[in-house]
């Protein structure tokens, strides 16, 4: 793995940030020593069905609303 200084990365940031975007993963070092890895995030992968595209439904329910507890139980629970 590309090994990259925490002086290189101040100077560069724009740029390694970029290798980043397009994939490649990277270790910051200080001082000769690795402190961290810099490493693409997947993108979340979100479906129709997924909960929070059905909270407007989920605000009235038969005349009367839902507390917060009752949204989230629903949301996080299924």
């Amino acid at each position: 793995m590309e090994q990259v200084s925490i002086l290189e990365f101040r100077r560069h940031t724009e740029a390694i940030i970029r290798k980043v975007q397009q994939g490649k993963r990277l270790i910051v070092t200080y001082r000769g020593k690795p402190v961290m890895r810099l490493e693409p995030i997947d993108a979340p992968r979100i479906t129709p069905d997924d909960p929070f595209y059905t909270l407007n439904q989920l605000a009235d329910v038969d005349g009367g609303s839902l507390t917060n507890q009752e949204i989230d139980k629903i949301v996080y629970t299924g």
